[in-house]
């Protein structure tokens, strides 16, 4: 009883009653090497992790070694990288030492050499471009585990490093087709857009993919009029939702493409032509009927290009003219606008190390992560990518089935 008033104590109210304790569960964390060597700045000016990624993967225990260097065509000098808590190297030989190696383009031979066995190697892949029985041999000899950029899908069945890298390309050509309109660079002297009292210029645009939809914006907010082809009336749709429904759109027909191109002063090639055999979207007669200064800017130029005038070109030597059309043919556009791109790639790079980390490895990540999963085409030295194991007669097995045994 109660002395005062004489009531029964509510154990309740007076927290007599035994409580539940909150025990801390430690989170197990595996402290991770990743290696940043440098490219080369020729072909590719990217660079995979920014220092702010660097400071963040510092802060949760894991090292970065990152050769000297590797950041400067991306305007990321070292000082910045060893201030957010990198290690910086002369020596190559130490960043493929590392538990993984982080690599835009895929490494040399000469560079798989130097790795050290059961490295994970992140870098991109394109099997129609990079892969050669050599390579693949020697990844496999190595006991490699390695991850292709661009196949890693995320949690809605994205492929989010491709999505970053098609805007930044979209978007990219349009600025670099009204540089070559303008004077300054040979071209005829208009300017992409529109301006009241004259008439505005014409884009046409072949795809309606991520590329196309960027450069769409971009092309439709100086003010230009936009066409877009495609060979999905799906695509098209699904374009016309994201831009707005008074873009016009077509599915490839050659005479209505023809007739687009008599009159356009831009050709956006957005599309990728992934079968060898398949013809050009627009042929050498159809570019002869083009207006003398208009510009091609050919961004599938990375898969084989969709014009039948594009040839391949580098930073050095960027444009040439045929049939008195400007062609702009050079892969890898992103890399033009290094920074951007690269701040795009460590977004996409550094919560998947943090999680790696975080759940206690690689494998463990692997086991988790089905998006990640997808990207591998080599794990702990045993082919995964059945198409690459068609084209040169080795046994590949499913990733899935390997994971349920490690």
């Amino acid at each position: 009883m109660n002395k005062k008033g004489g009531k029964p104590l509510d154990l309740r109210k007076e927290a007599l009653l035994p409580q539940e304790e909150m025990l801390e569960v430690e989170t197990i964390k595996q402290q991770m090497v990743i290696g940043i060597p440098k490219e080369d700045t020729e072909v590719e000016s990217r660079v995979p992790l920014t220092p702010e990624a660097v400071e963040i993967l510092t802060g949760h225990g894991h090292q970065v070694i990152i050769e000297s260097g590797a950041g400067d065509a991306a305007n990321y000098p070292d000082n910045q990288y060893a201030e957010s808590g990198a290690l910086i190297t002369e020596s190559r030989d130490d960043v493929f030492r590392a538990d993984i190696a982080l690599k835009i383009n895929p490494p040399s031979l000469k560079d798989i050499d130097r790795m050290k066995e059961r490295l994970m190697l992140l870098s991109s892949f394109q099997a129609r471009i990079h892969v050669s029985r050599e390579y693949i041999d020697k990844l496999m000899q190595k006991r490699i585990t390695a991850i292709s950029m661009e196949r890693i899908r995320d949690e809605h069945e994205c492929y989010p490093l491709i999505r970053s890298m098609s805007g930044i390309a979209g978007n990219t050509a349009v600025l670099i087709a009204g540089e070559y309109l303008s004077n300054a660079r040979g071209g005829k002297g208009v300017m992409l857009g529109g301006l009241t009292g004259i008439t505005p210029t014409e884009v046409v645009i072949l795809g309606a993919g991520t590329a196309a939809e960027f450069a769409v914006r971009a092309a439709k907010g100086m003010g230009a009029v936009v066409k877009v082809f495609d060979e999905s009336v799906h695509r098209l749709r699904r374009l016309q939702s994201a831009v707005g429904h008074d873009i016009p759109t077509s599915i490839f027909h050659p005479k209505v493409i023809e007739k687009a191109l008599k009159s356009a002063d831009v050709v956006i090639g957005a599309v990728r032509n992934d079968d060898d055999n398949s013809a050009f979207f627009i042929t050498e007669e159809m570019v002869m009927g083009m207006k003398k200064g208009s510009v091609i800017v050919d961004i599938s130029i990375d898969h084989g290009g969709c014009v039948a005038t594009s040839e391949v070109r580098s930073e050095k030597d960027p444009v040439f003219t045929k049939h008195g059309v400007i062609h702009y043919c050079v892969p890898n556009i992103p890399s033009r606008v290094a920074r951007t791109a690269s701040i795009a790639i460590s977004n996409v790079v550094t919560p998947m190390l943090k999680s790696m980390g975080i759940l206690g490895g690689m494998t463990m990540h692997l086991k988790e992560d089905d998006g990640l999963r997808h990207g591998v085409y080599i794990y702990n030295g045993i082919l995964t990518s059945s198409s690459i194991g068609k084209r040169y007669g080795i046994p590949s097995k499913d990733i899935d089935l390997l994971m349920a045994a490690f």
